[in-house]
């Protein structure tokens, strides 16, 4: 099967049995959204989801975030991974949002990665869930999941390569779900170790399950 057809009936099936695919982080606005992203890499988000309200309800704002400390705010996240460098993230975030950004969270993509803890994938779902851009933010799951698909090179050996393949073939209206697609499917059916490709719905154009069920 061709990569452009791949990329058809994946847009295909999602479209039809996930279009309001979002993000499963809870928050209200887009500052707590960039604190629970922060929060997010390399912890999953039913943890980040267990440790936000209080943190939420306590520092409600940037710049009660900006007022506060090391020692205050550390046990609001110790149970999260590198609890001690995320803490400091969140103190240099809050202050330079309210420093340089009027304590709004900037849309432009540059403008995020200037904020501390806020790489490049943590600046595209910020991008594409609150301000609906089309960028494409790559976690494990997604570059686990579009290079088994095929809708990638096997030989992309990085997150940037991976995004650049993907914002090329989809659609632009569907760039900012289609991350959430990827990164859902990944979750719950495409698992790392053992995936479910018995019961998985999109097994007839996936390269993966070509490759270890039908040729194999």
């Amino acid at each position: 099967m061709q990569r452009k057809e791949r990329f058809e009936k994946f847009v295909e099936y999602f479209t039809t049995h996930q279009p309001d695919a979002e993000t499963e982080l809870n928050y209200g606005n887009p500052y707590e959204l960039l604190i629970a992203v922060i929060l997010s890499a390399q912890c999953t988000d039913k943890r980040i989801n267990q440790v936000t309200p209080a943190l939420f309800k306590d520092f409600p704002t940037p710049e009660h975030l900006a007022a506060s400390h090391f020692d205050e705010l550390f046990p609001y996240i110790r149970s999260v991974s590198y609890p001690n460098n995320k803490t400091k993230h969140l103190l240099g975030m809050a202050k330079m949002l309210v420093e340089d950004f009027k304590s709004e969270v900037p849309a432009d993509l540059k403008e995020l990665q200037k904020l501390p803890g806020v790489g490049r994938k943590t600046a595209n779902v910020i991008a594409s869930v609150i301000y609906n851009q089309p960028t494409m933010a790559v976690d494990t799951h997604v570059f686990r999941v579009s290079k088994r698909l095929g809708l990638v090179n096997q030989n992309a050996k990085t997150p940037l390569e991976v995004e650049k393949q993907l914002v090329k073939n989809i659609p632009e209206e569907y760039i900012a779900r289609a991350h959430h697609w990827l990164i859902l499917h990944g979750r719950y059916v495409c698992l790392a170790r053992k995936p479910k490709c018995e019961e998985c719905k999109i097994a007839h154009f996936c390269r993966y399950f070509e490759k270890n069920y039908i040729q194999g």
